[in-house]
């Protein structure tokens, strides 16, 4: 039987990259790029190569390997896994990259900041210390040969090659025999007398001084080059000129070289150090202080590099929030430095942690990631929004916060395009009908029509039909003025998706009720408006060959067109609800649609006038339109202006608003668009001797009505539906008459009227103990 001997190079688990060495620094190692075979991680391999007659250099490799191995700090260089054969030893570490090439790598694309050079200094130094301090070891080998760079930036000490002990245990340091390295060499080691005093760290410190001089002004010629320190920074030069001063007892210990130079105004006192210094620690750091942290981190992200970012800030982040309960306040600076990553990485590390922050019940979380949520829309999918984001959104509708309420409404802009069929045009518009016709805040009801209004485009076209018309319609008899507005501007924005015929029967007499507002705002914008259609109709009428490609829209498929435009996303009709108008909604909540009346018309001349609205915090300015200074282009305006309508120009905290006269039925209807435009008032009794329309045969096979042959127009008579948006009621109520619909919305009213009071009844039960059995006097 044969046995044959394995190739313990061919079995280990990492592999030599084909490129050339990254570098060949004074010493016996060569640095090698390679990857790890299971999982293809970059990982950097130092390689020495056993050669006969070196047994002195392979004996200092073999120590080198050795101390690499057992030394463990986060500024030392990391050790991952090593070979030792006869001809051969292989060190395998971190991904890293030596210090001169990186620096000329950044030279090239425009330098280093002070701040990075300040932190990198930093750590050399902190693992100096710990060397020297805590091991009671002399490096003897600090050089820019010695220090790597990683992948975040970090600079990592190596080349422990010399190292020995400063006990003196196993003898004293061992010889270098590489000229490049020997120049590093303090000048009180040429003394060969034992008369020089000096402490144990003297030597280190003054290697650390040769390398400040390279870092700032590249590699050292000669050792009288240090007396000039050139482009040293001056908050640096006078700690500097400590470290290579002619008397070694002067310099100082690392750890006071450290604490020097981070006193107020010193070299390494400055945010990024700060920053990096609290995320050593961050583990053992008080609750408060993580927050405190993660909220004014974002402010400094921006004068940080990319790389740090990258990978050491982001791993920080998605750790204190999986493990740390660090919650909303790592969300900003999350977002912040996912810009930094490719859609790759953004999809395998911020992703998934956003799918889990929507399934959270902290409300702060939720009201984050909607105001966020333009930052990650683009990286999620179809399937992911519908399935696992969507149904958690959607409890934002039914929230007793408004701000909620607010910004899920607005969140939908950049969810829409992404919704199922049923997700869109059932769910979102089941909704979307409730918030319009129920909410208590007239802001919310406003952005629900402006939302409406720009995801109109998406909706297929029997829920276009459906819904657009009844719903601007209902907006337009709102009580709140700027909902009003965004209703007309509602019918304007997606204008291309209404029949000539809607135009005509249905727009336009909505729209000419609105020319005599109470609001001026409201008249100028359905006076605009009114031009528009009538212009769009006329072309028509004057070329009949145009009504195809006018209503070409009108039956098409949802797509995204005017109303859906990106650029249009930052807009919003009204933002107050999440600053200052919750705080006015708190102290003068908005009336009820169903408790609320309708504006008043302007009275004649002779009667009484209607009390002046109240002071708000808005003007009438905000509510106009960009284009309406200019007359003479409004005359003229064509259905192609439909586009320009500033929708974002519509800001307005919320007003206060006071119950008018009459009554306000038609927002009874609960859950439906086309209950408030169907429904019409009282009409009072014709003149005497006028002829009824009653009388005609308008169901006969040749109607009597004299204009019948003049006018296409249809029955005026609503006709039953199944697939009505009107009589589609999302709270389950069904009424086949406006008298049955009006009793149950006075049921309502007044069964919401009781509740209402004993919930108040029951708060003042509860503010103060009552012993039992004790009865309340009035």
């Amino acid at each position: 039987m044969w046995f044959f001997a394995r190739d313990p190079v061919r079995d280990f688990p990492f592999e030599l990259s084909p490129e050339p060495p990254e570098g060949s620094p004074p010493g016996p190692w060569a640095l090698h790029r390679g990857r790890k075979k299971a999982t293809g991680s970059a990982v950097s391999i130092f390689v020495y190569d056993v050669k006969p007659g070196a047994e002195e250099q392979t004996q200092v490799a073999k120590a080198a390997f050795k101390r690499l191995k057992t030394l463990r700090h986060p500024n030392i260089l990391a050790y991952i896994d090593g070979l030792e054969t006869e001809k051969c030893l292989h060190i395998v570490t971190e991904a890293v990259t030596p210090l001169g090439t990186y620096l000329k790598a950044r030279a090239e694309a425009g330098g280093l900041k002070e701040q990075e050079l300040s932190w990198g200094l930093h750590q050399i130094v902190k693992a100096l210390s710990f060397l020297v301090n805590d091991c009671n070891l002399i490096h003897n080998n600090v050089c820019m040969a010695a220090v790597f760079v990683d992948r975040a930036g970090e600079w990592k000490l190596g080349g422990l090659d010399y190292m020995y002990s400063a006990q003196g245990n196993g003898g004293g340091p061992p010889s270098k025999g590489i000229p490049e390295l020997e120049q590093y060499d303090p000048p009180e080691l040429a003394d060969n007398s034992s008369r020089a005093v000096r402490e144990k760290w003297s030597a280190d410190m003054w290697r650390l001084g040769c390398l400040i001089w390279e870092v700032f002004n590249g590699s050292l010629p000669r050792a009288a080059a240090l007396r000039n320190p050139g482009k040293i920074p001056k908050s640096l030069v006078t700690h500097y000129c400590e470290l290579v001063g002619a008397n070694p007892k002067v310099r100082p210990n690392p750890a006071r070289f450290l604490q020097n130079c981070r006193a107020p105004g010193g070299f390494m006192s400055n945010r990024f150090v700060e920053t990096n210094l609290f995320l050593e620690e961050i583990q053992i750091k008080e609750p408060a202080e993580k927050q405190k942290f993660f909220q004014e981190l974002s402010k400094s992200l921006d004068s940080f590099p990319e790389d740090f970012c990258r990978h050491k800030i982001l791993p920080q982040l998605l750790t204190a929030f999986e493990f740390g309960n660090a919650g909303a306040v790592v969300l900003t600076p999350l977002f912040k430095v996912g810009k930094f990553l490719s859609a790759e990485e953004y999809q395998q590390k911020i992703i998934p942690v956003v799918v889990k922050m929507f399934s959270s019940t902290d409300r702060a979380m939720r009201i984050r990631l909607l105001q966020q949520m333009e930052q990650f829309i683009q990286y999620l999918d179809e399937p992911t929004v519908n399935t696992q984001i969507f149904p958690h959104v959607v409890h934002g509708f039914l929230d007793t916060n408004p701000a909620i309420r607010e910004q899920t409404v607005k969140s939908m802009l950049l969810l829409a395009p992404k919704l199922n069929e049923t997700n869109l045009n059932v769910e979102l518009m089941k909704h979307f009908a409730r918030l319009q016709a129920k909410d208590d805040q007239g802001p919310i009801r406003c952005n629900t029509t402006v939302c409406l209004g720009k995801i109109g485009s998406y909706l297929s076209a029997s829920t276009r039909h459906r819904v657009l018309t009844s719903a601007f319609s209902r907006a337009t008899k709102d009580p709140f003025a700027p909902s009003r507005v965004a209703g007309v501007l509602g019918f304007a924005a997606t204008h291309n998706l209404y029949s000539m015929d809607d135009c005509a029967h249905k727009i336009l007499p909505v729209l000419c009720g609105l020319t005599v507002d109470p609001e001026k705002s409201v008249r100028d914008q359905a006076f605009k408006t009114i031009r528009s259609f009538l212009s769009k109709l006329e072309s028509v009428s004057e070329d009949p060959a145009q009504l195809a490609e006018v209503e070409k829209d009108v039956h098409a498929a949802s797509s995204p067109g005017t109303g859906g435009a990106a650029a249009s996303w930052a807009g919003w009709a009204v933002t107050g609800v999440s600053s200052l108008t919750s705080k006015l909604i708190r102290a003068h909540p908005t009336p009820l649609p169903s408790e609320t009346t309708v504006p008043q018309r302007p009275v004649p001349e002779g009667n009484p006038a209607p009390a002046p609205a109240p002071d708000t915090l808005m003007t009438s300015g905000h509510w106009e339109t960009q284009g309406e200074d200019k007359d003479t282009a409004e005359d003229s305006a064509t259905g192609d202006r439909w586009d320009d309508e500033d929708w974002g120009s519509l800001e307005a905290s919320h007003p206060e608003h006071k119950p008018l006269e009459s009554d306000w039925n038609s927002w009874e209807a609960e859950g439906s668009w086309e209950q408030g435009w169907q429904e019409s008032s009282s009409v009072e009794p014709p003149p005497e001797g006028t002829r009824l329309a009653s009388e005609y045969n308008w169901g006969g096979a040749e109607p009597s009505d004299p204009f019948a042959a003049l006018s296409g127009r249809p029955s005026t008579q609503p006709r039953p539906d199944p697939d009505s948006w009107g009589e589609d009621n999302w709270e389950g109520l069904e009424a086949d008459s406006r008298q049955v619909k009006a009793e149950l919305a006075r049921k309502k009213r007044e069964e919401r009227r009781r509740e209402m009071e004993a919930k108040r009844a029951e708060k003042k039960a509860t503010k103060g103990p009552m012993k039992l059995g004790a009865r309340k006097l009035d």
